[in-house]
């Protein structure tokens, strides 16, 4: 063979190989690529991590929240409360009837102030006595009772009445739901467990149901409101003052209030007759976080000893305590626009604590008597 066929056996040799090795290496790179695809089918996906948000905070509820403070109370209680108009009702005092009273302990403000030989009678002031299920005894009406249930335009309630005490409710035309007329078997009931004339009750329905019968509004005018006193939002502590843990108010040598600070409470506790002053229904002793002890000249308008007090555009002086702490406060009343106002001794109005009030309207010929500790 010569030698040109010889190179060109050889060309066609060497290329056949190539082409045998470049067709092996193309089907090595098939094979791993399919191994590689089959591999990646057996690996699980990694799971995606959900981050859950944050929790927001859960909002403090506010308990104020939709309420309005009390212009009798000071505490906060809804707008429909606060629209209703007050009951303003006799309470009698006389020892007999003191060991069974009903319903006292839940009055906002509790009046209190001679009547005649010696005893006292006193004014509970309701905001809404609609859950007061007994309150009494109930007893008769005084003219300057009259006059402070005038202040508040509550609707007066009373079993009886003296003369002095018609013709105010006549004069200032204060509504009001009489035991003695018709409405009386309505809205008052005896006990016959009871001596008379110490036994008669109602109930806070009862003297609405009287109110509704006799169609008054049973809405508060504030137009028609004295002023009083103002009120702080929440319990505030006396800057300055007299220490004051004990109260002793001789009306008279038959009856005398005792006032004791409980610091736990953060009240005063109400005593008479020497005893716990106590709702017999509720067994509850009254408990007072404002006092307001309010001096009046007083004197028997009649030979019978029942009493006057110069309220009419008159003015005058007293105290005020609260938290164990005594200050002195003035006080100014005119009839003819029913106004009347407690105010500090910078001559600012009175700002007294949210709570309870008691009121003592006491003779100032008395005042030396009075022993605070």
């Amino acid at each position: 063979m010569d030698t040109k066929k010889k190179k060109i056996m050889v060309a066609v040799i060497t290329s056949i190989i190539m082409i045998v090795i470049i067709a092996g290496i193309l089907i090595y790179l098939q094979i791993l690529k399919q191994k590689k695809e089959n591999n990646r089918d057996l690996v699980k996906p990694t799971p995606e991590v959900t981050i859950a948000p944050t929790p927001e905070p859960t909002p403090t509820v506010d308990p104020r929240a939709g309420k309005v403070q009390s212009s009798i109370s000071g505490e906060w209680v809804s707008k429909k409360v606060e629209a209703k108009r007050p009951y303003a009702i006799m309470i009698n005092n006389i020892e007999y009837a003191f060991k069974h009273q009903k319903g006292t302990s839940k009055a906002d403000i509790m009046y209190e102030a001679l009547a005649e030989g010696g005893i006292t009678r006193m004014m509970a002031i309701y905001q809404d006595p609609s859950k007061v299920k007994v309150i009494g005894s109930v007893r008769s009406a005084r003219h300057y009772y009259v006059q402070f249930a005038k202040e508040w335009n509550a609707l007066y309630c009373h079993f009886g009445q003296t003369k002095y005490a018609t013709k105010k409710i006549e004069k200032t035309k204060t509504n009001n739901i009489s035991g003695l007329s018709a409405i009386g078997p309505v809205v008052y009931k005896r006990d016959s467990s009871l001596s008379a004339p110490h036994n008669v009750f109602t109930s806070g329905k009862k003297m609405q149901k009287g109110a509704k019968k006799l169609k008054y509004s049973q809405k508060q005018n504030f137009d028609k409101v004295a002023e009083h006193f103002y009120f702080y939002e929440e319990d505030t502590e006396p800057e300055n003052g007299k220490k004051a843990n004990s109260i002793t108010l001789p009306f008279s040598n038959y009856s005398t209030c005792r006032l004791k600070y409980s610091s736990k409470k953060r009240t005063y506790l109400k005593y008479e007759y020497g005893q716990k002053h106590m709702d017999t229904y509720y067994k509850k002793q009254l408990s007072f976080k404002n006092v307001i002890v309010q001096f009046v000249k007083e004197s028997a308008i009649d030979r019978k000893g029942y009493q006057t007090m110069e309220l009419s555009n008159n003015s005058g002086k007293g105290y005020y305590f609260t938290n164990g702490k005594m200050q002195k406060i003035t006080w100014k009343r005119k009839e003819s626009g029913n106004e009347m106002v407690y105010k500090d001794s910078n001559g600012h109005v009175l700002t007294i604590n949210p709570g309870k009030t008691y009121i003592a309207v006491y003779p100032k010929s008395r005042k030396k008597l009075i022993t605070i500790k």
